[in-house]
Parts: C-alpha cells; sequence; structure tokens
C-alpha cells in the first residue's frame, strides 16, 4: 500500500471512536499490551510524561514539549486527536512522522492489526511508540485520549503523571459524577511517580490524595503553588504575571496561545517544569520562557482561540464540552468586537443542551456539521438551540456556514467557530 491506501486502511478498517463514538473502545489494556510486546515493548524504551484531564491537556502538552525541546531534548509528542493530517498526532521536536515511516509500520504490523483486531487509536499508540524509540528520544509527552485508567497510553511507566482538571465530559463512559470521572483520570496516577494536578476542585481532591497516598507519590496543586498576579493581551500574545507561593518576586511570561484560558494551563506547565528540575532536567527560566513564547510555532498546536483573520475577525476553538465553552465564553467577555456569528456544529455523544445553554443569544447562529458519522445533523442543532432562544440558519459544511458569516459579518464583528474538534479540523 502507498501512504494514502494505508491511511485509508487505518480510517476504515480499525473502529475509530472520533467517527463511531464509544462503540470504538476497547475496555481493556489487552490489544496495547498485545501490540507493544509484538513491537518489543518500545514504551520501555524512552522516557515519557503522561497527561490526562477534561480540558486543557492538549494545550498543556504542547507547552510542555516546546518548552523541553527549547532546552535541547530531544521531545516526542503524542497528543489526538488531528485536525487535519494524520500525522500531527506523532511528532518528534515539532517534526510529523513521516509517511514512509506510517506505511512501513503498518505493513510491518498488520498480520497482528488481523490477528488481535484493535481499535483505530490503539494503533496510533503502538505506532508512536515504535516512532519515538526508533527515534531514540530523550522524553517523551504523552497525552491521553480519554480518560485514564483504561486508556491504550497507559501502559507507559512515566516519570511525571499529570492531571489538567476534571469535568463534565464522556459521562457515558467515564462516569456520571466528576467523582467518578476523576477515579478514572486517576488511574494515570503510578507508584512512585510524582503527580501534579492543574486545578484544585474541592469535589475531587481527595481522589488524587487518597491514590497519590496509597501508591507513595508526591502530590501537588499548580494553583496552590503559583499564582497570577496580572494579565494582559498584547500583540496577539497573552503577558501574564506569576509568582511562586511564599516568594514575593513575580516573573513574567509571553505565551503564543493567547485564550485568557490558558493562564490555568501555565501554572500546570509551570509547576511540571519544577517538578522535572527536581528529577534532573537542565530547564532554566529562559528555557521555559522561549519556549512558552513559540509553543505554537515549535509544536504546531492549531484550534485554541486561534486567530484566522481580522476585518473581520475570524477565531477557531476546538471548545467541545460544558466547561471548556464556559471559558470560551469567557475569553468572548474580554474580546472588543461589535456583532458576533457563532459557526457551531457538535457531535451526537455530548451534553448539548448544557453547552448550548452557555451560548449568548445576542449572537446569529450558523448551525452546521462536521462530516463524520458521529456529527449531529445541522438541522436537529438548530432545533434543539431554538430551546435556548439562539436562531440562525443550517448549513451542510462548515465552510458553508463560514462563507455566509463572512458575507453578513462587518469589519469589527467577530466570527467565532466552535463545539467540535472534528468541525474546526475541517476550515480550509
Amino acid at each position: 500500500m502507498d501512504y494514502q491506501q494505508t491511511i485509508s486502511y487505518l480510517f476504515t478498517r480499525l473502529p475509530m471512536f472520533s467517527r463511531i463514538g464509544a462503540a470504538a473502545i476497547k475496555p481493556n489494556l489487552t490489544n496495547t499490551l498485545l501490540l507493544c510486546e509484538a513491537l518489543g515493548n518500545p514504551q520501555h524504551k524512552f522516557k515519557s510524561i503522561h497527561i490526562a484531564g477534561t480540558n486543557g491537556k492538549g494545550s498543556t502538552s504542547h507547552m510542555l514539549a516546546s518548552i523541553l525541546q527549547t532546552a535541547g531534548y530531544k521531545t516526542g509528542l503524542y497528543t489526538s486527536p488531528h485536525l487535519k493530517d494524520f500525522r500531527e498526532r506523532i511528532k518528534v521536536n515539532g517534526h510529523f512522522v513521516s509517511q514512509d515511516y506510517i506505511v512501513d509500520f503498518v505493513e510491518r504490523i498488520r498480520p497482528e492489526i488481523e490477528r488481535i483486531e484493535p481499535s483505530f487509536f490503539e494503533i496510533t499508540v503502538a505506532m508512536a511508540f515504535d516512532y519515538f524509540a526508533s527515534q531514540e528520544i530523550e522524553i517523551a509527552v504523552i497525552e491521553t485520549g480519554l480518560g485514564g485508567r483504561l486508556d491504550s497510553t497507559n501502559v507507559i511507566e512515566p516519570i511525571l503523571s499529570i492531571i489538567t482538571n476534571i469535568g463534565w465530559d464522556h459521562m457515558n463512559i467515564l462516569g456520571d459524577s466528576l467523582e467518578k470521572i476523576a477515579v478514572e483520570k486517576a488511574g494515570i496516577i503510578k507508584p512512585g511517580v510524582p503527580v501534579v494536578i492543574g486545578e484544585y476542585q474541592k469535589e475531587t481532591a481527595f481522589v488524587f490524595e487518597e491514590k497519590s497516598a496509597s501508591l507513595q507519590c508526591s502530590l501537588d496543586f499548580a494553583n496552590k503553588n503559583y499564582f497570577i498576579s496580572d494579565w494582559k493581551y498584547e500583540n496577539h500574545s497573552l503577558i501574564v504575571s506569576v509568582r511562586r507561593k511564599n516568594l514575593e518576586d513575580q516573573t513574567i511570561y509571553t505565551l503564543d496561545l493567547p485564550g485568557y484560558y490558558q493562564t490555568k494551563n501555565l501554572l500546570t506547565v509551570l509547576e511540571a517544569t519544577h517538578q522535572l528540575q527536581g528529577l534532573g532536567y537542565q530547564l532554566s527560566s529562559n528555557h521555559i520562557q522561549k519556549g512558552l513564547a513559540q509553543a505554537r510555532k515549535l509544536t504546531g498546536l492549531h484550534g485554541r482561540w486561534e486567530l484566522r483573520q481580522q476585518h473581520p475577525t475570524v477565531i477557531l476553538d476546538v471548545a467541545h464540552n460544558e466547561d471548556g465553552m464556559r471559558q470560551v465564553m469567557a475569553q468572548l467577555e474580554l474580546t472588543d468586537h461589535h456583532d458576533l456569528h457563532i459557526v457551531i456544529g457538535m457531535v451526537k455523544d455530548k451534553e448539548v443542551g448544557k453547552v448550548l445553554a452557555l451560548l449568548p443569544r445576542e449572537a446569529t447562529y450558523y448551525f452546521t456539521k462536521a462530516q463524520i458519522p458521529r456529527a449531529l445533523p445541522e438541522n436537529e442543532l438548530m432545533a434543539i438551540a431554538s430551546n435556548y432562544g439562539l436562531s440562525g440558519k443550517p448549513f451542510e459544511n462548515v465552510e458553508l456556514a463560514i462563507k455566509a458569516a463572512k458575507l453578513l459579518a462587518k469589519s469589527r464583528d467577530l466570527i467565532l467557530v466552535c463545539g467540535s474538534v472534528f468541525l474546526v479540523g475541517e476550515v480550509e
């Protein structure tokens, strides 16, 4: 098979969560362990950092990888899902895995695929680990796909575990309470491995405290050790002043990920770098500042309050659940604009009503869908939205919706595209 045939094989032959939802999930680690064993257990051939959380784990992963890369470490980065190119999932020092490697890997492992019948995600995890081992990386930043305890990435033995936060998402899989969701995320905690929790939440803190104590892990809540003292926007960057607990001096960081919600992720990253320094990693304040200032540039992260056009302003954001959308709405309050146009599409298995309830009634809406089976049809989304006082028109795809919004929008208006990672990924 050539590259396009190989990718088609992966997308169509294997159960894929982004396409069909929970039916694609294999609720154990068996397949991943079998695949890794067939590959010589590459996950044990490099050091890794494991990151879980409801929101922010993608941004946190990219910022941390950028800092490590800036400090001179050969850094692997595994994230999901991809927006446009499958190879976005697997990077070394910001460079995509090669097409030739993917073709060779699938050809090599194809007998195991036919025998084991793994999911799409299980194959991509094994592929990432094999690639990182072959590239002899010094450290990998590994983002979970969903949850933690039974996530395919949870076969690694990390040097640091990070959980950004706990919120309402994937309740049909992870549980119907924050405590149950926290238990699933806490599944990445390993014996003796330091743990960083991004946000202290009284409803879930005890879950992490009990788990880390039972496994004799150090535990730190980032937002109890670091504090934001000031912030501002300047030249499409976020400039943040941060103070560490018990210290008077503050440090100023410039982030090329400009969403205000990145302040939460920043604190998580700073606590993580502090832990890594304690483990012997040479991460200077200059490395940290430079890595944060060019995280998007070095790692290729997109879809986080991403400015695509001005006059009118067009912003892309992958917010797709209740907590994520609440953060985007707070960002809107801080953003200067005249009229607001929202292009939105969602998938069927989200808490659609809870997300729509957060959106402003005064905006003009363009209801659309990503071109995947999981997508909620635009007419159904529009009908649900009408129950929350949101009005607009339906469009078959996101490009038609954006085109319509641009025709109506004036120079000082803002067009926000949100609601689904897959929708943002289809924006040209």
